[in-house]
Order: structure tokens, then C-alpha cells, then sequence
């Protein structure tokens, strides 16, 4: 495993739509290692595979209950809302209340490109939303309603 630089606001690759994985191998392996060992040593809950500079479609996920990977990952429920104060580890010390639903339900493959099922309310839900944002090109800043500050 190997820590993964992440790219910062400014890098146009923050803006483009990441590319369906199509092959399940030791590179996608290797990289979902990296990234989960690069979001651990950042304090973060989630990261994106574009955050490292990968325009393909994966994610992973730990708001304290465990690692979710997620590839291919489509959100398939949403429910309720939620307003709360929102980072990203690519918008280092910036932070915005967000409007998010309040519970989603997201469909994704692992590595193995075996389909599973996770449901998230809160915390879970917002970064389900916010990472699958990421791989659209769409920060967190596009749903802040009382504008961005710094920490």
C-alpha cells in the first residue's frame, strides 16, 4: 500500500466525470488499498478515486463503522433532509452548510465486481452523496446555502 497525493480545488481533473470501471484486477485492488491508507492518514471519511488523480468510478468510505468500498457506485434512494456543515479533503480548511437528503441507498460492486447494497442515514448518507458527487466533477461547494468559510 501507498499514499496517494490528493489533488487540490484548482485542478481541472476535480471537474470531469470519471469513467465506469470495467476491469476488476490488482491494479483496482491496489489502488482502493492506496486510497483507503491515504484517507486514514488524512482523518477524512471519504475520498474518491478523482482525488487522486484517477478518473474512474470508485470510492471509499469509513464514518466510524467500518471500510465501504465502492465501485460503480449508483445511488438508488434518497429520503428526509439534512443541513449540516460540510469539508472536503480537496478544499483543505474550507467548510459550508450543505442540504443532503437524510438517508440514502446506494447500489455498488467491491473489487471483485460482486454488486452489493448499503444504506446510510446522517453522516454516512452526506458522504455517500458528497463522494458520489466527486465522480460527476460536482464539489460539495455547488450545495452550500450559507456560503463557504475557512476554518
Amino acid at each position: 500500500m501507498a499514499l496517494r497525493n490528493i489533488v487540490k480545488v484548482g485542478d481541472p481533473i476535480l471537474n470531469k466525470t470519471s469513467r465506469k470501471v470495467e476491469k476488476f484486477d490488482d491494479r483496482l485492488a491496489t489502488l482502493i488499498d492506496d486510497m483507503f491508507e491515504t484517507l486514514y492518514k488524512e482523518n477524512g471519511v471519504g475520498l474518491a478515486a478523482v482525488q487522486v488523480g484517477i478518473l474512474k468510478r470508485v470510492v471509499v468510505i469509513d464514518v466510524g463503522e467500518g471500510p465501504m468500498e465502492l465501485v460503480n457506485p449508483e445511488i438508488t434512494l434518497k429520503e428526509g433532509e439534512q443541513r449540516e456543515q460540510e469539508g472536503c479533503l480537496s478544499l483543505p480548511g474550507k467548510w459550508g452548510t450543505t442540504v443532503r437528503p437524510m438517508k440514502v441507498q446506494v447500489k455498488a460492486q467491491d473489487r471483485n465486481g460482486k454488486w452489493q447494497v448499503f444504506t446510510g442515514e446522517g453522516l454516512k448518507a452526506r458522504a455517500f452523496c458528497h463522494e458520489l458527487d466527486h465522480l460527476d466533477g460536482i464539489l460539495f461547494t455547488s450545495h452550500v446555502v450559507d456560503g463557504v468559510v475557512e476554518a
